[in-house]
């Protein structure tokens, strides 16, 4: 079961080799085991897991199921789940349980596969390392001592230790890509708004999309097939022809024209990252893909720009939460304003005060026009750069990451130097464009990451160039040591 794909895992279950119970019992026992040293789950409910999976094994025996039912997947704590426990990795929402389901849940449930539980994550989303954790630190499994990379470091642990076949993530600025490259693993952006974010609690709303999170990009294809969905509950997600996106996995990538930005490959960039990531394109080309020069001149403005335009929408976002109708309160105060202030104080980390402080300040009176409208400004400009991009190249690719992952506690410290973690991935949330990041190779026994960028609604196609280049390597199927 360790070691075996979601369509290898749907195949044995439709076989009758092993049931959704036993499969779900199996995962619950590794999260037993090794969770304690990880702190990959915030929130395990077996029972409900246990009773998910039995339902599971009924639909399979009247041939009623999918290619996912019965299939354990570990959620991401900002997805809300009825019943469930539902944290978004913070004091402020440490005792929440939702009233309903986050369409990316419901439509998981609608085709029976298992909530697994949820995993850990930055606070609010707010992190590059999982350090900002109300309910402590993730590890990364490669090295007990280094970061997986964040907001979604609890669903990366996870899956790169196999305490999960597969998870859901959120990418707001590289969020799914960034512990996908830092933990060796396969992790999907979808073109915003292809996946709703209903019931998604959001950080900047503009930004915020959830994807895919397995080891291979079959497994992200099966997954995404089912998270992509129409919602008239969100505003902003996008009525896209529904895709099967396996269909085309198969296809050659004979005369790919991949673009390599020169911005990417600059100061800044791990010496032995590099090395790694053109050893990939290089494997690509001996596959029939043909390397372009291209610019995206204005990427250097892509982490000042998302460092104006996301905590602006953050601090819109956490206003709700005052202690008014729901989350924490604090428990002394001496009116209504001295309760609000007291409970934002305490209800939020440093964090989480930085940038709603930051953000407050640029929508103020007068700082607006000279920050936050300018911002958006920028941000056409970094997105027309991929338009310019796209008429020389079919995909661009680079590195995910500046370095493989970090130790814990390096920049916990420096904020900016934090935020020069997501040097590579946040231009694409700013424009809005599909990405990936898949294993490349590893570094001092630690994953590098490759990063796939894709016009709008080209998943498929990424997944296509995905995995016709984990056929020919097998980087995506190493487990870190003493995890078995």
């Amino acid at each position: 079961m360790l070691n075996l794909s979601l369509k290898q895992l749907s195949q044995n279950l439709n076989d009758k080799t092993f049931s959704s119970l036993e499969l779900t019992e199996f995962f619950l026992s590794r999260i037993k085991k090794y969770n304690k040293q990880l702190n990959a789950f915030i929130t395990i409910d077996e029972s409900s897991s246990l009773s998910m999976a039995k339902m599971a094994d009924d639909k399979i025996s009247k041939g009623e199921h999918k290619p996912l039912t019965g299939i354990p997947i570990a959620q991401k704590d900002i997805f809300c789940a009825e019943g469930w426990r539902t944290t978004c990795g913070s004091k402020m929402l440490e005792n929440f349980i939702a009233p309903y389901n986050a369409t990316v849940i419901q439509n998981f449930n609608d085709i029976d596969a298992v909530n697994l539980g949820k995993t850990n994550m930055d606070e609010f989303a707010m992190g590059s390392s999982n350090e900002t954790s109300y309910f402590g630190s993730v590890k990364n499994p490669w090295n007990l001592d280094c970061v997986p990379g964040g907001s979604s470091g609890g669903s990366a642990s996870a899956v790169a230790a196999r305490l999960a076949p597969a998870a859901t993530g959120t990418d707001t600025g590289g969020s799914i890509r960034q512990p996908a490259s830092l933990c060796g693993f396969t992790g999907l952006k979808p073109t915003y708004g292809l996946v709703s974010r209903y019931g998604m609690i959001a950080f900047a709303s503009s930004l915020d999309q959830a994807g895919p999170m397995a080891p291979s990009a079959e497994d992200c294809a099966m997954l995404l097939n089912s998270m992509a969905s129409h919602d008239h509950k969100d505003s902003t997600s996008i009525d896209h022809k529904k895709e099967d996106y396996t269909t085309n996995l198969n296809h050659p990538i004979q005369g790919l024209k991949i673009g390599i930005p020169k911005e990417f490959f600059g100061d800044g960039l791990n010496a032995s990252v590099q090395k790694i990531i053109e050893e990939a394109l290089d494997k690509y080309k001996k596959l029939g893909a043909e390397l372009v020069d291209i610019s995206l001149p204005n990427s250097d403005l892509a982490i000042p720009v998302y460092y104006v335009i996301a905590p602006a929408e953050a601090s819109s976002n956490l206003s709700r939460y005052d202690g008014v109708r729901y989350g924490y309160r604090t428990k002394e105060y001496d009116d209504l304003m001295d309760m609000y202030f007291k409970t934002r104080q305490e209800g939020f980390g440093e964090e989480v005060k930085r940038r709603i402080l930051i953000g407050t300040y640029v929508l103020s009176a007068g700082y607006y026009d000279a920050y936050y409208l300018k911002a958006q400004k920028i941000r056409r400009l970094i997105s027309n750069d991929f338009k310019q991009a796209f008429k020389k190249c079919d995909v661009i690719m680079g590195p995910s990451a500046p370095s493989v992952a970090f130790g814990s506690g390096e920049k916990k410290e420096d904020p900016l130097a934090m935020y020069l973690q997501d040097i590579y991935t946040i231009s694409t949330n700013l424009a809005g464009l599909p990405a990936m990041s898949i294993p490349a190779g590893l570094s001092n026994n630690l994953p590098v990451g490759l990063q796939l960028i894709g016009n709008y609604f080209e998943e498929g196609r990424l997944l296509n160039i995905a995995h016709q280049f984990q056929l020919s390597s097998d980087w995506h199927l190493k487990i870190p040591e003493g995890i078995s």
